[in-house]
């Protein structure tokens, strides 16, 4: 398991090797036996994947749909950053998530269009008031 995690984030950041072995959080996604994509973090990938498959400390959207692969994970950094990242990434569409999976939609550009957004309801709110 902990290979696929490697290969995950090689695949779209060339520092993942090194930041791998610091205390991080991980964003990670996983394709379910209905098909969906369940997105969380972690400190661990591979404890929290194992959590998931054998049902105990697991999500309890996973209870009734087992996790079949893991799909994506990529160090985000603290538990602030990914927690941003979670909702960013369960706030995007099933096909949106498969796509920052194969690497065609970059978590980057995600969470730069979220902060797009929110700047500009900032920006809006502030003016009505």
């Amino acid at each position: 398991m902990a290979h696929l995690v490697e290969y995950a984030n090689a695949a779209h950041d060339t520092g993942a090797r090194e930041r791998m072995t610091q205390a991080s959080w991980y964003l990670y996604m996983l394709r379910c036996d209905d098909g969906s994509v369940y997105t969380g973090i972690t400190t661990d990938v591979e404890r929290r994947f194992e959590e998931h498959r054998s049902g105990r400390r697991g999500a309890r959207y996973l209870r009734a749909r087992r996790p079949t692969e893991l799909l994506y994970a990529t160090v985000v950094g603290d538990r602030s950053a990914a927690s941003v990242a979670e909702y960013a990434v369960k706030s995007l569409e099933k096909s949106q998530k498969e796509a920052v999976a194969a690497g065609t939609l970059l978590l980057v550009d995600v969470l730069e269009r979220r902060a797009r957004r929110r700047s500009q309801r900032d920006r809006a709110d502030r003016s009505v008031t």
